[in-house]
């Protein structure tokens, strides 16, 4: 079975948590299952650019990016959040991979929209080295930087980032390792299902806004895209990945429709 993980910035902020997960995260991978990890990093982004006096902006959960903003995405994503990654999976047994979306062109981009700057929308990902790295025992751990044929750099989404590779890899899980408890309703209560309906009248609402609503709207994608198991999980909670893996009901899982609205095939 393949799966991909997508982890947030916030909780490789935490080298305790981070350890933790990638000891997770490589005992799965151990036992079989192919996998691929994608990350973000835009607490430590913000975090660069504050001691630099470059104010974040965002526009929809994304920032807005800048030259100055793009330079230091491919620093801080690409740089040292992957590598910190890395030795954390290293230090776990796990023969991981570094890699961004510029790599062997594994994802394209194009520009989204000029007022965003360098924020790319994903065109195609190309999962040719996914297959042949997880193929042979090694653990990809991608960084949410794509290109283009012509040479541009593009900043992309994390969660549109893994939900591009998720799909071209053919995984069956995708897993959104966060640092909330799962998505919160109206009511701030954790929706343990979720489907695309109801997902779309949450940000319809304004319940989820910002960095939610963008992980909603990938995670819709990834759905139409094919992805059989979607779930948005605290990547805090102790042996969250075994816990999703086996499963058990934790955060929200997201599906195209309630069991009782499915039609046979």
């Amino acid at each position: 079975m393949r799966a991909l993980i997508k982890i947030g910035g916030t909780l490789i902020d935490s080298p305790a948590l981070c350890a933790q997960l990638a000891s997770q995260i490589a005992r799965a991978q151990a036992s079989g299952l192919e996998t691929v990890v994608v990350h973000g990093g835009g607490k430590q982004m913000t975090r660069f650019l504050t001691e630099r006096g470059i104010e974040s902006r965002f526009v929809n959960g994304l920032r807005v990016t800048t030259p100055e903003t793009l330079d230091a995405v491919v620093k801080v994503l690409a740089g040292a959040v992957n590598h910190e990654l890395i030795a954390a999976f290293i230090g776990a047994g796990a023969m991981a991979v570094g890699l961004s979306g510029i790599d062997a062109n594994l994802v394209e981009a194009e520009q989204m929209d000029p007022a965003l700057g360098a924020v790319g929308r994903v065109r195609r990902a190309n999962p040719a080295l996914l297959e042949l790295l997880t193929a042979n025992g090694y653990l990809p751990v991608v960084a949410c930087v794509a290109g283009d044929r012509q040479g541009r750099v593009y900043n992309v989404n994390a969660d549109q980032m893994a939900v591009a590779c998720a799909a071209a890899f053919g995984a069956y899980r995708l897993i959104f390792l966060t640092d909330v408890p799962g998505v919160l309703d109206a009511s701030q209560k954790v929706c343990q299902i979720l489907t695309v309906q109801e997902s779309v009248g949450l940000i319809a609402s304004g319940a989820a806004t910002g960095g939610m609503q963008a992980k909603l709207s990938a995670a819709n994608s990834a759905i139409e895209q094919g992805v059989e198991r979607i779930h948005i999980v605290p990547g805090a909670a102790p042996g969250v990945i075994d816990r999703v893996l086996s499963g058990e009901s934790i955060g929200t899982r997201l599906e195209r429709a309630r069991d009782m609205e499915r039609v046979p095939s």
